[in-house]
């Protein structure tokens, strides 16, 4: 089976790469051809990308433990950019005997292992959804990798109605959306994060806010009681794991997401050590890495477009302002998530 195009008007395409490992210097704009999708593939006219943590660890090849799957010298997909909303422009031949997923046309979101930061972007057919009509596009692109890792960890945790849950980190984009989360489903939320965005969490749901320079999860009893919370979703990644699961209820659950870690091995030892501690009596700890599925990407999408949750967007660029997107991102300043715009938003 041949694929189905309607032609791009150009063979030529503007995209952001890498050849090497390094900071947003070493990301630069190049004209490549616009490529051609395979079996079970699309080709996406790019209308918005938003920026993860993953996309500066990848841009870095921080951790080193990364290069192993990544690439040692340079990361095989040299373009960042997961998080994607974009149109239908072309169909490759349908994967295995399958009728096509989209038509031509068709507006669709999801994550992509990379390549967002480009005028046009091949992805699997089967990691989209469609859009719904009541989305633009540029709060699309910020929901799949984040949004969908907040889900995650409020289902590790089983946050339900009446639970009293603490988001430490909760300015960030996995951060925003949990506390946004969490609240939808009636939990009391508290919520560390940094002073400017104290008044944008509490506007989110939050029942109270911490500012993280003052009040140290660790050791700051008079503001968060040890035993005070069902979970404690830990996003930040630096507070001593015992602290953190001395703050649960005995029935409770500590919910690790990524975090901080080693040059070489990044937040695995954390993971680990986590992991270990779990196995001792007291609180649950599971353990969550940044993630997006398809079905969880729809469920997120559908509420965003109904008003339930509204992505927190910082900052937009064009796509021709890429590299100073990347600058501010892998700074770590970021509150909510920031989006580069290709197309027509």
């Amino acid at each position: 089976m041949t694929s189905k195009s309607a032609a791009p008007r150009t063979s030529v395409m503007q995209v952001w790469s890498q050849a090497r490992y390094g900071g947003p210097e070493v990301v630069r704009p190049e004209a490549i051809e616009v490529p051609t999708p395979g079996a079970g593939e699309v080709l996406l006219s790019m209308r918005a990308t938003s920026l993860n943590a993953g996309d500066v660890h990848l841009m870095r090849g921080d951790p080193l433990l990364v290069r192993l799957a990544f690439g040692l010298r340079r990361p095989r997909i040299a373009t960042r950019g997961m998080d994607v909303a974009g149109t239908v422009q072309a169909i490759g031949p349908a994967a295995d005997g399958m009728a096509p997923t989209f038509v031509i046309g068709d507006e669709v979101m999801g994550e992509l292992p990379g390549g967002g930061l480009a005028e046009f972007v091949i992805a699997r057919a089967d990691a989209l959804v469609r859009r719904p009509e009541g989305l633009d596009p540029v709060a699309a692109a910020a929901i799949p990798i984040a949004a969908g890792t907040a889900l995650l960890a409020l289902d590790m945790g089983a946050v339900a109605a009446g639970q009293r849950v603490l988001v430490i980190g909760a300015a960030g984009g996995v951060g925003t959306f949990a506390v946004q989360l969490a609240a939808l489903r009636g939990a009391e939320v508290w919520a560390l994060c940094g002073a400017r965005a104290e008044p944008l969490i509490a506007s989110l749901g939050a029942a109270r806010t911490f500012d993280y320079t003052r009040v140290d999860p660790a050791n700051s009893p008079a503001e968060l009681p040890h035993g005070g919370f069902d979970v404690v979703i830990d996003i930040a990644g630096r507070a001593p794991l015992r602290r953190l699961r001395a703050l649960c209820t005995p029935a409770g659950a500590l919910v690790i997401v990524s975090g901080e870690g080693s040059r070489v091995s990044g937040p695995l030892g954390r993971m680990l050590r986590a992991g270990m501690l779990g196995l001792t009596r007291g609180a649950r700890i599971r353990l969550v890495a940044a993630k997006a599925d398809t079905r969880a990407t729809a469920t997120l999408a559908a509420l965003a477009a109904d008003g339930a949750i509204a992505p927190v967007i910082e900052r937009t660029w064009p796509l021709a302002e890429a590299g100073a997107a990347l600058a501010h991102i892998d700074a770590r300043h970021t509150v909510g998530k920031i989006v580069v715009i290709a197309g027509a938003s």
